[in-house]
């Protein structure tokens, strides 16, 4: 594979930041696995004429209401259903894979859709303890030099000479390597992005704190590379829009109870909003701590002071609410907030 200098970062301004989609591909309650990838498509297709840059699948396993295990398998499927936006992983859990696998499928993904893909690396399991090694998981600790083996893969870096991988070939051969992403939510991640010159996706949406500092170490140590010259970073923030503060509240509950019974070890079903505001009756959360929710001014207001304080480059919009109609809604009011 060959490198590319830099990847395709959308245009943005102080008035029209970059804005890309993550989509985490939960399963609603009452819904079929094929409609929510059904549901995935239809929103790659409204983002892509939304003006949203890009949109991330992510990589979980033994949740019962998540259906994206295989990113790549997905990342294919919804590049296939549309044109211009692009498609990539937020992200590949690495030590769930061999370098050599992940180079090679993502080889075939951008040779099918060159320039659209993107390829987001984490260390986090994705999982529980028992499906972890299930998966036949790595060495988290070696997620460093995973990363570099991936880079040698992808053509971006040179394997040393002595190196017993040196002479595999990645098929299909010849193909420009799809951007690499570090993903990261402390200052590990933004270390390791800035010593390999790879631009930093800081996941703000696992609960918030820090995104200003971890950005900061990343843009003050960024070492230039065959696929960067200058840093880039993007932040993913839970976001729920709607045409008034107390509908969106109401939506939101939804994935308010999700994100409350996985800090207790429990996961539960995307219910619908009033059977959530049902549920949670009140109790305090930790979903306020990072989410944005409201109506068009309160999420304009508040997404353009997160980037303000971070200095963020892109901003990644998560959206997990029961109703499609309402999801779609707030990607919606989420673009015309911020671009006009």
């Amino acid at each position: 594979m060959t490198a590319v200098p830099n990847p395709s970062d959308p245009p943005a301004s102080s008035a029209r930041p970059a804005l890309s989609v993550l989509d985490p591909t939960i399963v609603p309650h009452g819904m079929t696995a094929a409609q929510s990838v059904a549901a995935s498509v239809a929103l790659a297709r409204h983002a892509e004429r939304l003006g949203y840059g890009r949109l991330w699948v992510t990589e979980h396993h033994n949740h019962p209401d998540l259906t994206a295990g295989t990113p790549a398998l997905l990342i294919g499927h919804l590049a296939s259903a549309t044109e211009r936006i692009r498609i990539g992983s937020g992200g590949v859990m690495l030590p769930n894979h061999p370098p050599l696998t992940v180079a090679e499928q993502f080889a075939l993904l951008h040779a099918v859709h060159p320039g659209r893909i993107d390829l987001g690396v984490g260390r986090g399991p994705g999982t529980d303890p028992a499906a972890a090694r299930a998966l036949q998981r790595g060495d988290a600790s070696a997620f460093a030099a995973q990363v570099g083996e991936l880079q040698c893969f992808l053509g971006t870096r040179a394997w040393p000479d002595s190196h017993p991988y040196r002479d595999v070939r990645v098929a299909p051969d010849g193909v420009p390597a799809p951007p690499l992403w570090i993903l990261g939510s402390s200052g590990y991640g933004a270390s390791l992005a800035a010593a390999a010159g790879l631009p930093f996706a800081f996941a703000h949406h696992f609960g918030g704190g820090n995104a200003a500092e971890a950005f900061r170490l990343y843009r003050e140590n960024f070492r230039p590379s065959a696929e960067r010259d200058r840093p880039y970073t993007l932040i993913t923030v839970t976001v729920v829009a709607a045409d008034t503060d107390a509908e969106a509240r109401r939506q939101a509950a939804s994935q308010e109870l999700v994100q409350l019974m996985i800090s207790r070890s429990l996961p539960d079903a995307l219910l619908p909003a009033d059977q959530a505001v049902r549920r949670l009756a009140g109790m305090a959360t930790p979903f306020g701590a990072s989410a944005v929710v409201g109506g068009p001014r309160r999420v304009g207001e508040e997404l353009r002071a997160l980037l303000a304080e971070t200095g963020a480059d892109e901003l990644m919009v998560n959206t997990c609410v029961h109703d499609q109609a309402a999801r779609l809604r707030s990607y919606e009011l989420v673009a015309a907030a911020l671009h006009g």
